[in-house]
């Protein structure tokens, strides 16, 4: 049997940096991945012939500066090109723009709304305010509940940093924790589209409605991040998202990383209340001391541990873990760049570069929530599309483009029985009639789709109900929470096992901080001379 310091379950982005920081610092580590390729969700895919794409996640901004630098991601050749303008919101009275400057983002606010263009710098300076605080605590572990004494001195001086806001900025800390995204909105602005432009992130990866209590704070994780050094924003990454995850294997191959593709882990092996090791689909055994998960907590303890091996207790929370995204993802093979009713021409112009969303107003998301969970989907779903081509023209055969279709409020288990794999045709084929209602030459400019339902990406990338974020960002799963109180600090309920994907803290996205937390928490219990090798 093969012997190693540290198992790492899945070569998603998260668990390439753990296994890197372990790695260098002088751990023998093997990364078992069940695909065929490394990545995770953030993986390039030939998905039509000569087209390719980020086939899941498809967009960049919150992966943090030091495991940038550590992994020297940038001299590995991975470049982020920013967008000219953030997004552009198609609606029946014309279109919004939001980006390119908050003067520009002023000027099309006053179309609508004086009082709302006047509100904008206020309102990004609260957001910005609160956004810092997490990007401070992103690199820190949460206070364990229950831990002792070192999780009170952990608990204090994480929270100093909230105890030394300005009262305002500590009532805008409770607003985004506590509030809905709708209730949140309608405190700053007073236009429907304009609350539309921002309420959108409240919904990404969250199956709810913009009206549940918490849903402000989803909107508030989607702009803590930052890019070539500008806070809040977003870019493609040129290659795509698997230029990332490819650039991170390189990092963890050269600090002595083994990386095993088509390795599917069937069972954690514990022997005495202590990890042993990992079973392999193949009936392969592997052991080490240090087992760091990088799948999702439901996919973890519903499927590869036995219940035997866990508290009961935890095993009965574990089972109401809250996890199923409502996301269907799509994408799109095309001859040439959506000609919209709108802002009509299919010469790339600013719009086609942005993020462009299709949720007009909350009235409009909240309907498509209420339908999902009524019907399955959405009679008018939210529809965010990006056309990577039109910054990265490498993807696809010149002339021709792509479309990432992210789509929302698509139930992750359908109502009655029904079962996805009837049913995702008929969803695509509803997506390409909302876009075209906007785009009209969209249809008929399709030369390809690839298909994800929330039960696909469950297949294919192991998030249970098609979860992106790996488990709801509720506040009942926040910070030392996240995914359970007790178990925040990255540590399982098993002696030697550790978490390290996105359901821990801070959450989903391409952060590669719980990867970063994780492989500190291991190496502090290893009690290595961290001095040598700090992370």
């Amino acid at each position: 049997m093969k012997k190693y310091d540290a198992i790492v379950i899945g070569g998603g982005h998260n668990g390439l940096v753990c296994a890197f920081y372990l790695a260098r610092a002088g751990m023998k580590v093997r990364v078992l991945e069940r695909r065929h390729v490394v990545g995770g969700a953030a993986v390039t895919e030939e998905f039509h012939p000569g087209f390719r794409n980020s086939t899941a996640s498809y967009t960049v901004s919150l992966l943090r500066p030091k495991v940038i630098k550590d992994m020297k991601l940038h001299e590995r050749g991975w470049r982020i090109l920013e967008r000219t303008i953030s997004n552009f919101f198609p609606h029946e009275d014309g279109y919004l723009k939001l980006g390119g400057g908050q003067a520009r983002t002023q000027a099309e606010f006053a179309r609508f709304s004086a009082k709302d263009a006047e509100t904008l710098p206020r309102y990004e300076a609260a957001l910005e305010r609160v956004a810092a605080v997490l990007r401070d605590m992103a690199l820190k572990t949460p206070p364990n509940a229950g831990g002792g004494i070192r999780a009170l001195i952990a608990a204090a001086a994480q929270g100093k940093r909230l105890a030394g806001m300005h009262i305002e900025a500590q009532r805008d800390v409770m607003d985004l924790f506590v509030k809905s995204a709708r209730s949140f909105l309608d405190s700053w602005y007073e236009n429907e589209y304009i609350k539309a432009a921002f309420g959108f992130d409240a919904v990404v990866g969250n199956y709810a409605s913009v009206d549940h209590p918490g849903s402000a704070y989803v909107l508030l994780h989607h702009v803590f991040g930052e890019v070539n050094g500008k806070y809040g924003a977003w870019g493609h990454s040129v290659g795509g998202m698997g230029a990332i995850t490819q650039y991170m294997a390189e990092a963890c191959v050269e600090a002595g990383v083994e990386i095993s593709v088509e390795a599917p882990v069937a069972r954690v092996l514990v022997d005495g209340g202590k990890v042993a090791g990992v079973r392999l689909e193949s009936g392969e055994e592997i052991a080490a001391r240090v087992v760091a998960a990088n799948v999702g907590p439901a996919l973890l303890y519903r499927q590869l541990i036995e219940r035997s091996d866990m508290n009961p207790e935890f095993a009965r929370r574990m089972d109401n873990f809250k996890a199923g995204s409502g996301t269907f993802r799509m994408n799109v093979a095309l001859s040439e760049l959506p000609d919209f009713s709108v802002l009509p021409g299919t010469e790339k112009a600013e719009h086609h570069t942005a993020g462009i969303i299709i949720a007009p107003t909350l009235d409009y998301m909240d309907k498509a929530f209420t339908d999902a969970k009524a019907e399955g989907w959405s009679k008018a779903p939210i529809v965010e599309m990006k056309l990577p081509t039109s910054v990265d023209d490498s993807l696809a055969p010149p002339g021709m483009h792509i479309a990432s279709l992210f789509c929302q409020q698509f139930a992750p288990v359908l109502p009655d029985g029904r079962s996805w794999d009837a049913e995702r045709e008929a969803a695509a084929e509803h997506i390409i009639d909302t876009v075209t209602q906007h785009a009209p030459n969209f249809r008929g400019s399709i030369l390809g789709v690839q298909i994800h339902s929330p039960l696909d990406l469950e297949r294919k990338f192991g998030l249970v109900g098609g979860d992106i974020m790996h488990g709801h960002m509720s506040l009942d799963q926040l910070w030392a929470a996240r995914p359970m109180l007790g178990h925040g600090d990255y540590r399982g309920p098993i002696s030697g096992l550790y978490m390290c994907g996105s359901g821990t803290h801070p959450g989903g996205g391409v952060t590669g901080a719980p990867g970063h937390n994780a492989a500190h928490e291991i190496l502090r219990d290893r009690s290595l001379v961290r001095r040598l090798l700090p992370i």
